[in-house]
């Protein structure tokens, strides 16, 4: 995700100074060729005159990395993208640093299509929820969200939302190759029939469900299709599944709370 943000920053401000702190060696290389500075460890110099720090790491990391960052820190803007991992304990393990901003982006942003959830506390400038949204609108859509418990929500639906739909392909391309297809067929067949259902349906005013009941011929082969993703289950089982998502973003971040 630091490597989409990056690409994405690069692309639409090529002028700006980015420093970027990574361990490991082999990340240290591909993040070089994006034009940026890499440091090997935390340190002022990595930090020193920035607008913006961004926490993309982890969540079972983040502890020790603001440990290694807190010296560093002169009161800069912090923008977390960490799933679970609340204000009030950031603000802990960075000593009482409270300029933080949430957010919760998702994996299309390595395609520039991304969608991040943002949450900024209510007494915090405008400048600076500016400053987070303008960095995140760098890999897509940016919707902020009221209060914070809503980002375990957003995780849940467009965070760990990709892979309901990478699930939903397997099973497609899967059903296509069961009733003849080969699987270059199936996959173009079903990446084609779920981005032209996806475009018909933002393009539209109409409901998702007015659109499918249009699809729909009474006794038809869709219907019949219906018939079993009903019997199944199928809408229930993805309602629980982003409930289940949601719960453990929330039990995330109490297990860190209590770090």
């Amino acid at each position: 995700m630091a490597s989409a943000m990056l690409a994405g920053l690069r692309k639409k401000h090529p002028a700006l100074d980015c420093h970027i702190i990574e361990p490991f060696a082999p990340a240290r290389e591909k993040l070089a060729v994006l034009g940026v500075t890499v440091h090997e460890a935390a340190n002022r110099a990595a930090v020193d005159g920035a607008e913006t720090v961004v926490l993309a790491v982890k969540p079972q990391v983040l502890k020790q990395v603001c440990a290694e960052l807190r010296p560093c820190l002169k009161g800069e803007l912090i923008v977390s993208i960490a799933a679970g991992t609340r204000i009030s304990t950031l603000t802990r393990w960075l000593n009482g640093h409270a300029r933080i901003v949430r957010t919760m982006p998702n994996t299309p942003a390595l395609i520039g299509q991304g969608i991040t959830g943002l949450y900024a506390p209510p007494d915090m400038v405008a400048e600076d929820i500016a400053t987070a949204t303008k960095l995140m609108q760098s890999t897509g859509e940016v919707v902020p969200v009221a209060n914070e418990a809503m980002i375990d929500s957003v995780t849940a639906v467009s965070g760990s939302g990709p892979a309901y739909v990478f699930h939903w392909i397997e099973s497609m391309v899967a059903g296509a190759e069961a009733v003849g297809f080969d699987p270059a067929d199936a996959r173009t067949l079903v990446l084609a029939t779920l981005k032209g259902a996806t475009a018909l349906a933002e393009a539209s005013d109409e409901s998702p469900s007015v659109l499918r009941e249009r699809v729909t011929s009474k006794g038809g082969t869709t219907a019949a299709a219906l018939g079993v993703i009903n019997e199944r289950g199928v809408q229930q089982a993805l309602i629980d599944a982003v409930r289940a998502a949601r719960d453990r973003g929330v039990e995330l971040g109490e297990l860190l709370d209590q770090e």
